[in-house]
């Protein structure tokens, strides 16, 4: 039975007086795996439940399978409801299928083959056996059980209620259900969150396996490089939105040609007008109408100087004439990456050998236990763990933020700044630029523009800080930081709320960045590719089996 398409043509979707989408189209064959990227609010939630049918568009179609499966943000249960519950509606249409091909083929047997009724049983039969093996009904009770087992459910008894579960049991819950029924269309919103290492690569190969089509919205940029066979940037641009053929590094890849072509024609252009404003003033000078004669001009002076004068005069027009067209469609200068601000950190900061902050036998209980680990004012450390093992403590008692027993030393006039996970500002009335101002100083404001960071747009410079979202909040916090960078970095979950490409960015910086970056992250793609040290947390807060040995070296 061939597998419908997913169709959107010319999409429209205002939403609190603001233009979300705007003439989005997307065609969605079986067989590609589509990941839409960008920042947040640029779409992907409002473009995958307007795919769904879950939101209308205010403009534009979409033609879609009738089994299209999306993954909910609650599940359509209430709390008293059951795991058992949930699989039993799930496999309903595997169970269907199978009770009605034993029906169909019990009347097969008894009705005589030379009658019309047989000939119509057996069509029936034949379209139901077709559905039964693109669903793979018969394998749909095991799948579920591998399915919950893969997501970290395995061990949970089926008559424990939704109630009881929390929030990412709940979510991993609604996802096992999608891969169960295994629908013909499926659309995804971020779908690694709440998900350890083993159950995300469970789930992108159980993607890589079905067969028909599948939409997700993510910022996991491991996830987009395993699944993905195409990537749709719905950053604003000005021929709309951008697919991309191929996986994240693919993406990476054209992105990366795409940024060395805009600095040449940028540089090539630079060049050609720096030629051209000299030919328009420089040469006219040296030969203007009342320049005086030189001696070996006295002879026939009068004739060739206005031959002379015609032609460098048209030499002239044309280059201003050309200059005033590279001046109309000049090519934009390409955007500075994210980068640390220089010259903020005193002079001695990496000469003392000293560390920059000493732990011994640190303990905070039932949260961390610490035995030893020194931070070096160059120190690149990567901290490591499942959730509940004290990364975030351990920052915290790094900053000085949370007591803790044992030992705590810090270099006298260290500086430290710390991203944390909830970002709050004192002033939530005053606005994004004021509050930048205000924290760094005119000065240093001045010298390191906001704006110049790329982390907010300028539209949101002027809004008062306490209606920005969460996402952008930490942009703001981590654009502070950026701008005047302290001795001591500490970054909890720094990728968090960030688009691929800032992440990327974030992450080129933090290598060539000054001073000394403790961060803990969950993302998988920032720590395949740490090049520093790492400290592994197990659990109660100690360190791992796997902990870097150089990690507790003193």
């Amino acid at each position: 039975m061939p597998v419908p398409a997913l169709l959107a043509h010319g999409l429209v979707r205002n939403l609190g007086g603001r233009r979300v989408l705007d003439g989005v189209s997307l065609t969605a064959s079986p067989g590609h795996r589509i990941g839409l990227i960008g920042e947040n609010g640029v779409g992907k939630s409002t473009l995958l439940r307007v795919l769904a049918g879950a939101d209308e568009p205010d403009a534009g179609s979409v033609s879609r399978p009738g089994d299209l499966g999306f993954l909910h943000q609650e599940m359509p249960f209430d709390e008293a409801s059951t795991i058992a519950t949930v699989l039993d509606d799930t496999l309903c249409e595997a169970r269907e299928d199978l009770a009605q091909l034993e029906r169909l083929g019990a009347e097969l047997a008894r009705v005589p083959e030379d009658t019309p009724d047989h000939h119509e049983l057996l069509a029936a039969y034949g379209r139901r056996l077709e559905q039964a093996q693109d669903r793979e009904s018969w394998d749909a009770d095991r799948r579920a059980a591998l399915v919950l087992d893969g997501l970290g459910l395995g061990a949970l008894g089926h008559d424990r209620t939704l109630g009881s579960l929390s929030g990412g049991q709940r979510g991993r819950l609604a996802l096992a259900a999608l891969l169960v029924r295994r629908p013909s269309a499926l659309l995804l919103d971020e779908p690694t969150n709440h998900l350890d290492d083993n159950a995300a690569a469970f789930l992108e190969q159980q993607i890589r396996e079905l067969p028909g089509t599948v939409v997700a919205a993510s910022h996991d940029r491991t996830f987009l490089d395993a699944v993905c066979t195409d990537l749709i940037d719905l950053d604003p641009s000005a021929d709309g939105p951008v697919r991309h053929g191929g996986n994240y590094s693919a993406y990476l890849g054209e992105k990366r040609a795409e940024r060395e072509r805009w600095e040449r024609r940028y540089a090539e252009e630079q060049a050609e007008l720096a030629e051209l404003r000299h030919a328009a003033g420089v040469t006219a000078r040296l030969v203007a109408p009342d320049r005086g004669r030189r001696d070996n001009e006295k002879m026939g002076y009068g004739h060739r100087a206005g031959r002379v004068q015609n032609q460098i005069s048209r030499r002239v027009r044309n280059a201003t004439r050309r200059l005033d067209e590279l001046e109309r469609v000049r090519v934009a200068e390409p955007p500075s990456p994210l980068r640390f601000a220089t010259g903020a950190l005193a002079s001695t900061a990496e000469t003392d050998p000293r560390p920059l902050v000493s732990l011994r036998d640190v303990r905070v209980p039932d949260r961390l236990a610490l035995d030893a680990l020194d931070v070096s004012a160059t120190d690149r450390l990567l901290v490591t763990g499942g959730n509940g093992v004290g990364k975030s403590t351990l920052l915290s008692v790094l900053a000085g933020r949370l007591a803790a027993e044992g030992v705590v030393r810090r270099r006298r006039r260290l500086t430290v700044g710390l991203l944390a996970q909830d970002t709050v500002f004192d002033r939530p009335d005053r606005t994004v630029h004021d509050t930048y101002v205000l924290a760094l100083g005119p000065a240093r404001a001045e010298e390191v523009p906001l704006s110049s960071l790329g982390l907010l747009h300028t539209a949101d410079l002027e809004k008062p800080v306490g209606r920005l979202s969460v996402g952008q909040r930490r942009r703001l916090a981590l654009a502070l930081l950026m701008a005047r960078p302290p001795h001591l970095l500490l970054l909890d979950e720094p990728t968090n709320h960030l688009s691929p490409r800032l992440c990327d960015e974030l992450e080129e910086a933090l290598g060539g960045g000054p001073g000394a970056i403790v961060l803990a992250s969950h993302d998988r793609w920032l720590r395949r590719r740490w090049e520093g040290r790492e400290l592994r947390l197990g659990p109660g807060g100690g360190p791992g089996q796997r902990e870097d040995a150089a990690a507790r070296a003193v």
